[in-house]
């Protein structure tokens, strides 16, 4: 029976340990910061309605105790999380453990290259296998949606079929396996599709500027972020064509929403299912509510995402004037009340 030792307790981390936990032919254990707000037996719905129960062996905050005898680790954490948590279980790992992580756009590959050994498995998904939103911390989370298959990049490894083989069996979906970290580390996903809403959304936002509601981050999406988000895809590309990265192994934002324009990509986004209710990251002040700078659309997207996209432009010499300038408004937001 496969070890496996999940890290992080968010939304992904929730619904990950779930699903794993219920297949019942793996033995999955927990690394999280609160512990003691968990119950073992975790509860998962899933875009049908089925309730997917299971039970995590152990949960805990000491990776001594979980680490050692794990078969694979599995990272479900934000871009600022990584390192220290790789620091930390570094020294831990057995010689063969796999360590991975959902997202890998955040720096994943990068980090666990420079500070683990030459010798640790590493796997990482070009998108995250599931959407996953909290409902009780530490007792249940629902799956919202599946991808129909995975795409993942293995490094450090001779073997990264046998890798591909037991990750596909134990998320219960194809996995094609990538020729490169490059195709899974730099995404146009998160790192360029929430950037391009909350820039058009709140570029000219100042103190003074109260919204009466809470507005919904995809069903009110506009043709001016499909415009946005479409500019910055193409800025994209000329870094991939520097890249080995092997051309379709990304698609672009239009072949992956099926679109062919900014009013045909607005109204895909609006339209999809698993994006119903998803509000905007906005907190509650008197009169109605402001953006939320300090919300994970900007402490991840902007500096462990839209940043590495950026760094290896500048890698590369390659000028990107339009993601230059969401980035350098996204970090100064996320500093700042009013990035105006």
């Amino acid at each position: 029976m496969i070890k496996v030792c999940v890290c992080g307790g968010g939304n992904l981390g929730h619904v990950v340990t779930g699903v794993l936990a219920a297949r019942g032919d793996c033995e999955v254990s927990l690394l999280t910061r609160h512990p003691d707000c968990w119950q073992q037996r975790l509860v998962v719905t899933t875009p049908e309605g089925r309730k997917l129960e299971g039970v995590v062996g152990r949960i805990t905050a000491n990776p001594a105790e979980v680490v050692p005898n794990a078969d694979l680790v599995l990272l479900c954490l934000p871009g600022f999380a990584l390192r220290e948590e790789l620091l930390k279980i570094g020294p831990l790992l057995r010689s063969g453990t796999a360590v991975g992580s959902v997202v890998s756009s955040t720096g994943f590959f990068f980090e666990a290259m420079d500070l683990l050994p030459e010798t640790t498995p590493l796997f990482g998904f070009q998108r995250v296998p599931f959407i996953a939103r909290l409902q009780e911390y530490g007792h249940s989370a629902a799956l919202l949606g599946y991808k129909p298959k995975l795409f993942m990049a293995v490094e450090q490894t001779d073997d990264k079929e046998s890798l591909r083989a037991t990750v596909e069996q134990l998320l219960d979906v194809p996995v094609v396996l990538l020729a490169s970290h490059y195709e899974v580390s730099l995404t146009n996903s998160n790192p360029l599709l929430h950037p391009s809403r909350l820039y058009t959304m709140w570029k000219d936002w100042h103190e003074d500027i109260v919204y009466p509601s809470q507005s919904l981050f995809y069903e009110e999406w506009t043709n001016e972020a499909s415009e946005l988000l479409i500019a910055m895809d193409r800025e994209f590309f000329q870094l991939l064509k520097l890249l080995p990265v092997r051309e379709g192994s990304i698609p672009s934002i239009l072949d992956y929403y099926e679109s062919k324009d900014a009013p045909s990509l607005t109204r895909k986004l609006r339209s999809i299912q698993a994006f119903k209710g998803i509000l905007s990251p906005m907190k509650p002040v008197e009169g109605g509510f402001i953006p939320d700078f300090q919300s994970r659309y900007f402490t991840e997207d902007f500096p462990y995402g839209l940043r590495i996209i950026r760094q290896q432009a500048e890698r590369h010499q390659l000028v990107v004037p339009i993601i230059n300038k969401v980035l350098a408004w996204g970090l100064a937001a996320s500093q700042s009340v009013s990035p105006a």
